[in-house]
């Protein structure tokens, strides 16, 4: 039997060829994991956001430097984190996607981004500050045209529009691949009681507070948004029952812990949720219809419950 240590010599020595061309390249080259964390940058990637790879940043701290010390991508707001909401919304959700962005060195980029299926991230990018400023200008608009059509303008998550899609993506995953998809309908109890009691504006407060911390706690491959009113969806893929009731019992504990008014330090607010596995025989919308099902179940039981369907 032919051993398989020289195939396996012939692929490292292959891999560390490209890894030397992709160090010699203009291009920006970077490596993420499933969880988001930088696995690889090459020397042009690593001279314009000034990091060491062997950091394991992940890509929201990288952003965040970014934004505090001013290298890198340029990033105008005055609300780190919620641009952070905002940017998660469509990071990795895609199995590829393009679009452009500015340096604080005022180069453009246009950058592409390619998911594999255990949620690894691929970002190349490559300098078009030399194109004629109205095609760049065009291109730019239709970035953000492409973002305010799947973005939650209130709450900076995904819309219903871009959670359908995300939800059809994994439903024919589960069916080509087998890999498993939990969906989760979100509620925020006795909502009307916020807006009646404290105002319409300290409701909107809430509901931004709800979002920013559930994209925190989740995984950059969940799609997480707003479906209406105080309704939000949760699409895990590859999670089994056990650790999708996990994810969702914390998520539940850490909204009832949490003081979304500072200005009203005593106010809390807590969150019910019906949970469902997607099954490969069921249209995806009757698993969410079940979810919902189970979700108002969960609210007759009282507050900060979960139920499955």
């Amino acid at each position: 039997m032919k051993s398989a240590k020289p195939e396996c010599d012939s692929a490292a020595v292959h891999m560390a060829q490209m890894v030397r061309l992709y160090d010699q390249s203009p291009l920006l080259v970077a490596l993420f994991d499933g969880d988001d964390v930088m696995r690889y940058a090459n020397r042009a990637y690593a001279a314009v956001f000034r990091v060491d790879p062997a950091q394991s940043l992940s890509w929201s701290d990288l952003m965040r430097l970014s934004h505090t010390q001013g290298y890198g991508a340029n990033i105008e707001t005055d609300d780190i984190e919620a641009w952070l909401t905002t940017t998660r919304a469509r990071r990795g959700k895609q199995p590829y996607r393009t679009f452009e962005a500015d340096l604080t060195d005022g180069r453009w980029i246009h950058m592409t981004e390619t998911v594999d299926e255990q949620g690894w991230v691929l970002e190349v990018a490559f300098d078009v500050t030399a194109l004629r400023v109205n095609q760049r200008s065009l291109r730019v608009a239709r970035d953000g045209a492409l973002r305010a059509a799947q973005v939650d303008a209130l709450t900076g998550v995904s819309n219903r529009p871009h959670l359908m899609q995300q939800l059809s993506q994994r439903a024919e995953q589960l069916r080509e691949r087998g890999q498993p998809c939990g969906v989760v309908m979100l509620d925020l109890d006795r909502f009307k009681t916020v807006n009646d009691t404290y105002g319409h504006y300290s409701g909107d407060l809430v509901l931004r507070h709800f979002a920013q911390l559930g994209a925190k706690l989740l995984r950059r491959e969940d799609g997480f948004g707003r479906l209406g009113g105080e309704e939000f969806l949760l699409i895990c893929p590859n999670v089994d029952a056990a650790s999708l009731e996990s994810l969702v019992a914390r998520l539940l504990a850490q909204v009832a812990s949490a003081v979304p008014l500072p200005e009203v330090p005593d106010f809390r607010y807590s969150c019910s949720a019906g949970l469902v596995m997607l099954d490969a025989a069921t249209d995806p919308q009757d698993s969410v219809r079940a979810a919902d099902r189970a979700l108002y179940e969960a609210k007759a039981r009282g507050r900060a419950q979960l139920v499955w369907a």
